[in-house]
């Protein structure tokens, strides 16, 4: 197959971590988009990779299923994400990462509601946690639950009010470095991709330095085709690619069905 026809997306969310569809459904919805190949990257975690594949393997025409995670690490001080794609999902020492990965979450997750607690919204934790499941906690699940109880119109308005940083329940990251993350996705076999880059709201030039640290850490590759962006931006990833002999990724870092992110949706390869 010509892989320049082929309609992928590298980058997506499942109930496993802080989506909103089921891995079956997510699969489910990939294939109702056209999307031929399709990458479930949960934050920290590889728990809807099964159920994905079984639900995948039971379809007429199954689309290539591709496993990977995305993992959050700490640099300057910033939640920078690092996608593994093509991991191998039962690698013990992924395995363990992944669950230390979980502990901290969890840490970040009650520090977070105590500090929503503190400022009078009761309940937060909780309601998050209800929401979660057997999920790991995240600020996604707290979103939903700010937005679901009127504290905000939607989830977007959410972070900017509550969970951004320097905001009323903003908890400073407690990850890993991105050497460290990059390592253990090689270890499982993956490649390390630097998730949407131009998402962190970097200026130009640490934007430029944030891409040097990632390959000179031995990164792979960097998302450079993204749902929403404008046509500059993609170029000046690109470029950045080039420069720093990265390949190249693509991704719609979908959580749930709205209206601005779709699965495969403006996913043009150049």
């Amino acid at each position: 197959m010509n892989t320049e026809s082929i309609l992928a997306d590298l980058h997506s969310h499942t109930t496993a971590s802080d989506g909103m569809l089921s891995p079956s459904d997510l699969v489910a919805r990939a294939l109702e988009k056209g999307v031929q190949m399709l990458s479930i990257t949960d934050h920290d975690t590889v728990d809807g990779l099964a159920q994905a594949h079984l639900f995948n393997r039971q379809q007429p025409e199954p689309l290539t299923l591709i496993d990977g995670t995305e993992i959050s690490t700490r640099w300057n001080n910033f939640d920078i994400h690092i996608v593994g794609l093509n991991i191998d999902k039962t690698q013990p020492e992924l395995l363990a990462f992944l669950a230390s990965q979980r502990e901290l979450r969890e840490v970040r997750a009650q520090e977070i509601g105590v500090r929503l607690a503190k400022a009078g919204i009761d309940g937060a934790y909780e309601g998050a946690k209800a929401i979660a499941g057997d999920a790991a906690l995240s600020r996604g699940h707290y979103a939903r639950w700010l937005a679901d109880n009127g504290y905000a119109s939607d989830m977007p308005s959410v972070f900017k009010r509550y969970l951004a940083r320097g905001k009323t329940g903003y908890v400073p990251n407690n990850w890993g470095d991105m050497a460290n993350a990059i390592n253990v996705i090689h270890q499982a076999g993956g490649l390390a991709v630097l998730a949407h880059p131009s998402g962190y709201k970097l200026s130009a030039k640490w934007l430029k330095k944030l891409v040097k640290d990632f390959a000179e850490a031995g990164g792979d590759a960097m998302e450079v085709v993204l749902g929403q962006q404008t046509i500059d931006d993609r170029n000046n990833l690109l470029a950045l690619c080039h420069q720093h002999q990265l390949l190249g990724s693509l991704g719609s870092d979908f959580h749930f069905i709205s209206n601005w992110i779709e699965l495969g949706k403006n996913l043009y390869q150049p």
